[in-house]
């Protein structure tokens, strides 16, 4: 007669740590500032690369020398002050629901990658209520040219209250935003935790170096917008323009396809990725910054038990 083997002990999940979505909002908003902080300039670029008309600017560095000719170079932060301030919430909601999407996708820490992409689009779909007005009035600051009727952020805000109000105004885009925000950060995350593992798993059992948290951010900031590009130039062509968009929100006769379409007729596949090139470049420093700030706030919170 054979043996019974003995029944293995089911793992238990382990008790979520107490106080964790506070630590998350704080180390969130702190990774968020320094994204900022380190990729504004380029990301004027960008915008600008994005809403420009056609035939204004022959390219990026077109783009830059020409900004810094005309406006200063302190043109390359216009529209800084929107995410600053809004940055904070923005990225505290993001990796607050990045936290809770993980525990939802699975009550175990170690996620595949394919569950971390989950969980990262589930939060980047919590975050496009505040990541779309935020973005919107950077872009709206990006796109001005120096001219007399230029506008401060509170003249900007202003006015897309009064116009048009909160659908049209303060949260237009916000479909397109949502849109695009669920492969944006199902790459996002899904990049940065692989490289992140592989540098873990290569420099065991010593702690990862400083510059290979910075690298793996690096590569999730790439990987957010590989994933997602053609979407965000839409997004920043319905935000800034001077009137709201057609009603209907979907891909079948909303404006996401009447933008994409008109997009395809000025510039064929190409005008879809106008930007590309600063967008790469900005994604460098500013996510890798991202996610070293995070980390770095997150452990100190931790370690210290400041909560």
């Amino acid at each position: 007669m054979s043996e019974i083997s003995p029944l293995q002990p089911i793992p238990v999940p382990p008790t979520p740590r107490k106080n964790a979505n506070a630590i998350e909002l704080i180390a969130g908003s702190i990774g968020g500032a320094s994204q900022v902080l380190t990729g504004q300039p380029l990301d004027t670029l960008k915008t600008r690369a994005q809403t420009a008309p056609k035939g204004q600017f022959k390219n990026t560095l077109d783009i830059f020398t020409t900004t810094v000719r005309n406006e200063g170079f302190l043109a390359l932060y216009k529209g800084m002050l929107s995410p600053l301030l809004g940055i904070a919430a923005v990225n505290s909601l993001l990796f607050t629901a990045y936290g809770a999407s993980r525990r939802i996708v699975s009550p175990y820490p170690d996620l595949s990658i394919a569950q971390v992409a989950t969980a990262g689009a589930m939060a980047g779909a919590a975050n496009a209520v505040l990541a779309s007005p935020v973005e919107m009035f950077k872009i709206r600051m990006q796109g001005q040219y120096g001219g007399s009727g230029d506008k401060k952020l509170s003249g900007v805000v202003g006015d897309m209250w009064n116009q048009y109000g909160l659908k049209n105004g303060i949260m237009r885009g916000y479909w397109i935003t949502f849109v695009r925000e669920i492969p944006a950060y199902a790459g996002f995350y899904a990049g940065y935790e692989t490289s992140k593992r592989w540098f873990t798993k290569h420099y065991y059992p010593n702690p990862v170096p400083v510059w290979a948290t910075l690298t793996s951010g690096a590569l999730g900031g790439v990987a957010y917008w590989l994933a997602c590009y053609p979407l965000d130039v839409i997004k920043s062509r319905v935000q800034l323009s001077k009137i709201p968009p057609l009603k209907g929100h979907w891909l079948s006769g909303g404006y996401i396809n009447h933008e994409f379409r008109a997009i395809l007729q000025e510039g064929g596949i190409r005008a879809l990725y106008r930007g590309l090139t600063p967008s790469l470049l900005r994604a460098v420093p500013a996510a890798g910054a991202t996610f070293l700030a995070y980390e770095v706030a997150k452990e100190y919170i931790i370690d210290h038990n400041l909560l």
